[in-house]
């Protein structure tokens, strides 16, 4: 038993090189609790102990941090250009009929595929606006 310590520095050194690999905070929490275990095994704390304060610390920094710490890393999304025609006036250049599946605007000098965010279609010379975009779609009304 009084070589321990050697597993718990296995572990946290598996644990960093586990988070590094995958950057997705998936072992990042045991790091600190293993390195407790290691200082507390070095002073020949017993083994069940040892694991409790793993455990423990582990557990408690797993609850109480990582909801705030995904927030954080996960940042604001980021709008792309296509996202700019969102609210922009096009103007129809094929019929829009989502039943038919055809249709196409002319929105800042580009051709786009386009469709109906309802059940209505627009006719040609049709002034519509862009609501959303669902693949390489316009969604209009």
């Amino acid at each position: 038993m009084e070589y321990i310590w050697i597993a718990w520095l296995g572990f946290v050194i598996f644990a960093v090189i586990a988070e590094a690999a995958t950057a997705a905070l998936v072992s990042i929490w045991f790091v600190p609790g293993a390195v407790i275990a290691l200082i507390m095994s070095l002073f020949g704390v017993p083994l069940w102990v040892q694991i409790v304060v793993f455990a423990v610390i582990s557990v408690a920094l797993l609850a109480l941090t990582r909801k705030f710490v995904k927030k954080f890393l996960k940042g604001k999304g980021q709008p792309t250009n296509a996202d700019a025609v969102i609210g922009q006036q096009a103007v129809v250049t094929e019929r829009i009929s989502n039943i038919d599946e055809t249709g196409a605007v002319k929105l800042m000098g580009k051709e786009w595929t386009a469709r109906a965010e309802g059940s209505e279609t627009f006719e040609v010379g049709t002034v519509v606006t862009v609501k959303e975009i669902s693949g390489v779609k316009l969604i209009c009304e």
